[in-house]
């Protein structure tokens, strides 16, 4: 079964905690705190590999979670980072935040990377706190929790020239003649059911097909099966529009043309603008009026006549393509503003007041601190309130109406207001 559209959740390593402890040794009175930090948690990373051609991997494997960082101990030992997890993808593949929908990635080249997700940082260890004045900190730091985010992975194929057209109008008896894919191929409507690549070689030249499974009127919002895959050729520089001209299925060749051009100007406007190469397929059974009355109809634009099973045309219509690749600017990346997952600004607070008089602090800076607080522990209480003053917190909580005696809370745990 071919995927080209999954949604998976990710969660970056929780950093390790720093370690409180203290330095013992026999003859050694009052050893000094040697607690060691925490280790960085693993990295969500992304990578692209040219060997992958679908997301059938991620059908039945959705959560992918890094390894955590290890907890700091005695004697100085800082705890292990915990390593990164690497997601190889298929080329072209775009990464999207599964909220917003804004794109974070577009994995185009081979073996491109992208860190998505970065690691918590460690918890600091007693010996971090130690001061000329805080000797024995009795407290440590916890490492930085992360949390699991949902991402879209929608694979867009990277493709020079897109095969479009209706459904049984030998779209993949044509790339299989031009290259050396090996397409399904029968007498019957949506005989492809997912995009096939396959590559032209001719002297020292080459440029990628992508046979897009046949498009019918309405496609554009959904019908049939050409909605799911239509984004298969939004990379393209060229099309080849195939057009049935013997009209073996009881349908007006040109019509047909229309109806097509019409459904790829609905999804997307640059698709109707992209240059395009009209390949008049079956020639071998067609009536002679049937290809002057389209020629007649459709001028200024190239018209190659083709027969796949007779290998008619096709020579022409790949130089005629390698001629007009000459002229296209080469393939790029999607332009997009890149979307980063909230990243922690440990200079950032805010104050609320709540109806009950009580206030609330929050924001990356509180966070931070916080992580380091042991609210039964004297030494770390103390560390907690002199950061705050330092801020500036304190004073603008007086500022703000706070008494001695008022509630503060933060985060999970509350405590009274002591200027």
């Amino acid at each position: 079964m071919f995927i080209d559209k999954v949604k998976i959740f990710i969660k970056a390593g929780n950093g390790g905690n720093g370690c409180t402890s203290f330095y013992t040794e026999k003859y050694v009175a009052n050893g000094g705190p040697d607690g060691g930090d925490g280790g960085k948690g693993g990295s969500i990373i992304f990578c692209s590999d040219e060997s992958k051609n679908s997301l059938t991997d991620f059908r039945y494997c959705q959560h992918f979670r890094a390894q955590d960082g290890e907890n700091g101990t005695g004697k100085y030992c800082h705890g292990k980072s915990g390593d990164s997890l690497v997601i190889k993808v298929p080329r072209g593949t775009v990464i999207r935040d599964g909220e917003s929908g804004r794109i974070i990635a577009d994995m185009f080249g081979d073996k491109d990377t992208v860190t998505v997700l970065e690691g918590g940082l460690g918890g600091r260890g007693n010996a971090r706190f130690k001061s000329s004045r805080r000797q024995a900190p009795h407290f440590s730091q916890k490492g930085q929790l992360t949390e699991e985010h949902a991402v879209i992975l929608e694979l867009m194929t990277i493709a020079d020239v897109g095969l479009v057209g209706y459904p049984n109008v030998g779209k993949s008896t044509l790339l299989s003649v031009i290259t050396n894919a090996k397409p399904k191929i029968a007498n019957y409507h949506f005989t492809t059911l997912s995009p096939n690549l396959g590559v032209v070689k001719l002297y020292d030249r080459s440029f990628v097909v992508a046979d897009i499974p046949g498009l019918i009127e309405g496609a554009s919002e959904g019908v049939g099966l050409g909605h799911d895959f239509l984004r298969h050729i939004d990379r393209t520089r060229l099309l080849v529009h195939v057009v049935d001209i013997s009209g073996s299925e009881g349908r007006d060749p040109y019509e047909d043309y229309k109806n097509i051009n019409s459904e790829l100007k609905s999804y997307n406007n640059r698709l109707a603008r992209l240059p395009q190469i009209i390949a008049l397929s079956k020639c071998d059974i067609a009536p002679e009026e049937n290809i002057k009355e389209f020629r007649r109809r459709v001028r200024g634009k190239r018209i190659v006549e083709i027969s796949g099973i007779m290998h008619k045309g096709t020579d022409e219509l790949v130089q005629s393509i390698i001629k007009k690749l000459d002229t296209l600017p080469p393939l790029e990346p999607i332009e997009y503003e890149p979307f980063e997952f909230g990243k922690i600004n440990t200079n950032e607070y805010s104050i609320d007041r709540f109806d009950d008089g009580s206030f609330g602090l929050s924001g990356g800076f509180i966070d931070e601190v916080a992580r380091g607080v042991v609210l039964n522990d004297y030494d770390s209480f103390n560390y907690f309130q002199k950061t705050l003053k330092e801020k500036g917190i304190i004073k603008e909580l007086r500022l703000r109406g706070a008494k001695d005696g008022d509630i503060i809370r933060i985060l999970d745990f509350e405590f009274e207001f002591v200027e």
